[in-house]
């Protein structure tokens, strides 16, 4: 006879069991006919905004149905502070609540109806539109509610300087790269947006929006650096009009060329809304006719990142299928069951071809040796794969040849891996999508008041590479990388146990995606800094079992963790984190599976409405509406597998 311990045992078992399976099979019902998977990627009210603002600035026939709903969903979101936020329930924003309200009276919203009252003088309140950041000063400037000179000097001629230069293309980011070069041709010429219904929001600001210079210092900025810039800005002001046109003509036409060599056909330059939506403009300012081939085929990639609903509409960023279906695959192989092993073969099978291994992108200009091979985020960005999904997807291919014996992802996996060790950078960290992107004083400059011009390593994806390097066979001992890897990690732990989480909110993220890779290194669980980072997850632990963490732990000034709500993906990571430190028999992790399983919804899901990942920090964050569905059923399934083998130990990279 069983005694009422077992019994409370067994019930728990078939609880979770049936929790489990509840999720899998919801997570199967997002699947795609070809077998993948892509969930909704929401950010804040600027990209649906500025969708708006794009239309009107283009002189498009208006959509009114389209209009209606996006007004819909930027009434919605509207803060209680009368203004609009970057995250869920987040503090009032300057630049988001600007375009918002532009947008909306673009829209047609009157002036003196309620909601556009409270979003004036919220604005106002905190000193008015003149505290917009750069890149809403551009697109006021092109409104004509600003002049050009309350943006920086942006020459185009910057196309032409060499590598040697202090700057340089390839010395800033990606995603700035891909924004700047098509802004530069903006700035060159100065367009004025048709705004057929000559819309402005002149009352937004204090003072004549005319009258208003350039953005003041920002935090982030030192006062050495930034007063170098300013100077060289306004040596720039006064000698740019009198560049050679000869020179200018060049330096447009070398934008022009990096542009239509990775315009990616409807998945867009660098297949992110800003780049896209800026070489519309360009195309529009240099005469091109809205039939031009280029032109057409970026404008209908801005409309498919739309996503349109019954009564609300909004504009993604970009769009993640690899990045969500290497995710799922992993939750779906760590479940287990026979449909979940089928459909994450069948989502592997639809990654594989598109591994990037015929063109070398941007990255490869400090790494020419290397040869490519990785996966971009979106459906196609070849130019720019980025090392985490590469890192993510590799790991999970290596999970299913484990399982199932076969060899079709070998060659897949090795190139893989020979591209990610071909991308560490000096400091023996990884970085997304550059190497070695160090030059920390171009954050100084004017045009980088949001402090994200660069691409530097980060402890979240070098946990990432390391992971991977780790789960194909790699230690300390027998790879440099893994050993310098493991030594980049140490070095940047924080003095509370914690590591930063450049890609997810945000401390929960980073200490999760290390101890995986640590663990997956071989690092002993007893080890110093596994200690400490356990004891900090322990502590930040919330009443109800769960974890949460806002976007305001990014603050320059943080000195230590503040709780937040408990969100489901939070949760997952940290349970994931403390279970690959060995502690999968610790209470907080029962508690924490006990937090996910009373939570769960009757369609085996999980509501989400925070924000749990991050596009820039402090400027702008994301919802990936896949997070709450696949990695609740991840950390269930581990902890169920877990349970069911003597060893207790995690034996994979994640």
């Amino acid at each position: 006879m069983r005694s009422g311990n077992d019994m409370m045992g067994v019930a728990t078992d078939a609880a979770l069991e049936a929790s489990i399976a509840s999720a899998t099979r919801a997570l199967l019902d997002f699947r795609q006919p070809d077998g993948h998977w892509v969930f909704e990627l929401e950010a804040d009210c600027t990209i649906p905004a500025e969708y708006v603002l794009l239309r009107h600035y283009l002189a498009e026939p208006v959509d009114a149905a389209l209009e209606a709903k996006i007004a819909n969903y930027l009434r919605r979101i509207q803060g209680a502070h009368g203004g609009w936020p970057l995250v869920h329930e987040g503090a009032f924003d300057m630049s988001a609540s600007v375009k918002a309200y532009f947008a909306l009276k673009m829209i047609g919203d009157s002036v003196d109806a309620p909601h556009m009252v409270r979003a004036r003088e919220a604005i106002r309140s905190r000193g008015g539109a003149i505290h917009s950041n750069v890149f809403t000063r551009f697109l006021l400037a092109m409104f004509e509610v600003t002049t050009w000179r309350s943006v920086p000097v942006l020459p185009v001629e910057i196309m032409l300087l060499p590598m040697w230069s202090p700057f340089h293309l390839n010395k800033i980011s990606y995603w700035a790269r891909t924004t700047m070069v098509p802004l530069m041709v903006l700035a060159a010429l100065k367009p004025r947006a048709k705004n057929p219904k000559g819309v402005g929001i002149d009352e937004l600001f204090l003072q004549d929006p005319r009258s208003i210079g350039m953005t003041a210092k920002a935090p982030h900025q030192s006062w050495a650096w930034f007063l170098l810039f300013r100077g060289l800005d306004h040596i720039l002001r006064v000698i740019e009009p009198v560049f050679p046109k000869k020179l200018r003509a060049r330096a447009i036409d070398s934008a022009i060329a990096f542009i239509e060599e990775r315009l990616n056909g409807e998945d867009g330059l660098g297949a992110i809304f800003p780049p896209m939506a800026n070489a519309v403009m360009m195309y529009e300012a240099l005469g091109k006719p809205a039939d031009y081939p280029p032109r057409v085929v970026t404008r209908r990639g801005l409309d498919k990142l739309l996503v349109i609903g019954e009564d609300e509409a909004y504009c993604q960023p970009c769009v993640s299928p690899v990045w969500d279906t290497a995710l799922t695959c992993h939750a779906l192989l760590e479940a287990g069951s026979e449909d979940a092993l089928s459909q994450a073969k069948q989502g592997l099978d639809w990654l594989l071809p598109k591994q990037v291994l015929d063109i070398k992108g941007d990255w490869a200009v400090k790494r020419p040796e290397v040869r490519p091979g990785g996966w971009a985020f979106q459906y196609n960005n070849a130019y720019y794969p980025d090392l985490d999904d590469t890192a993510v997807v590799v790991m999970a291919m290596d999970r299913a040849v484990r399982h199932s014996g076969g060899r079709e992802y070998d060659t897949a996996m090795a190139r893989g891996r020979e591209w990610i060790e071909g991308m560490q950078s000096r400091d023996g960290g990884w970085a997304a999508f550059d190497v070695n992107n160090l030059e920390y004083y171009l954050n100084n400059i004017p045009f980088s008041d949001h402090g994200a011009l660069l691409d530097p390593p980060t402890e979240d994806v070098t946990a990432r590479c390391l992971s991977m390097l780790a789960q194909l066979g790699e230690t300390a001992k027998t790879s440099k990388a893994v050993a310098e890897g493991i030594e980049y990690l140490r070095r940047t732990q924080l003095a509370e146990g914690s590591w930063y989480g450049r890609w997810g909110l945000n401390y929960v993220y980073g200490t999760w995606s290390v101890l995986c890779a640590l663990n997956a290194a071989g690092v002993d669980h007893q080890d110093p800094m596994i200690r400490k980072a356990v004891d900090w997850l322990i502590s930040i632990q919330n009443a109800d079992g769960g974890w949460g963490e806002d976007a305001v732990s990014y603050r320059l000034d943080y000195k230590g963790f503040e709780g937040a709500p408990t969100t489901a993906s939070q949760t997952a990571w940290a349970l994931l984190g403390l279970m690959a430190a060995g502690e999968v028999e610790n209470p907080a992790v029962r508690r924490g599976v006990e937090c996910l399983k009373s939570t769960q919804t009757e369609k085996g899901l999980w509501d989400e409405q925070r924000y749990t990942a991050t596009g820039f920090p402090r400027v702008f964050y994301l919802r990936y509406h896949g997070y709450a569905k696949f990695f609740p059923l991840w950390a269930l399934a581990r902890y169920r597998n877990l349970n069911s083998t003597n060893s207790r130990v995690v034996g994979v990279g994640m």
